[in-house]
């Protein structure tokens, strides 16, 4: 199977790496893989996409590499439990690795605020 857009680079995986060590304070294990998104929301196409994947205390994270430099993202709790960032897509990984960790640290706080 040809590959349209090609995989996570080391500078992108190092990046990703490392603002989860800072996040976390210590080495998280990330998977690689490739998820069919469908790109253009008007079309009906799906198109392979390299898939950078995490688990965190029950939260787990994807970042889509959907072309050179062109990453979605978002974090889930289970199938019913989807959230993204707000933000369609971005140009520059670790804006979308830093804002993907806000999102979901600020949703976090609020579903504790609710449970209490």
């Amino acid at each position: 199977m040809m590959k349209a857009i090609s995989d996570f680079n080391d500078s992108e995986l190092w990046i990703i790496k490392t603002t989860l060590q800072e996040r976390y304070k210590q080495d998280i294990e990330m998977q690689l893989a490739d998820s069919e998104l469908k790109l253009d929301p008007l079309g009906s196409n799906l198109t392979w996409c390299p898939t950078v994947y995490w688990e965190v205390k029950g939260v787990s994270f994807v970042i889509f590499k959907t072309a050179p430099q062109r990453y979605r993202c978002q974090f889930f709790y289970d199938e019913q439990e989807h959230y993204g960032t707000g933000i369609e897509e971005y140009d520059n990984i670790a804006d979308c690795v830093t804002t993907l960790l806000q999102v979901q640290a600020d949703q976090a706080g609020q579903k504790e605020l609710q449970d209490s």
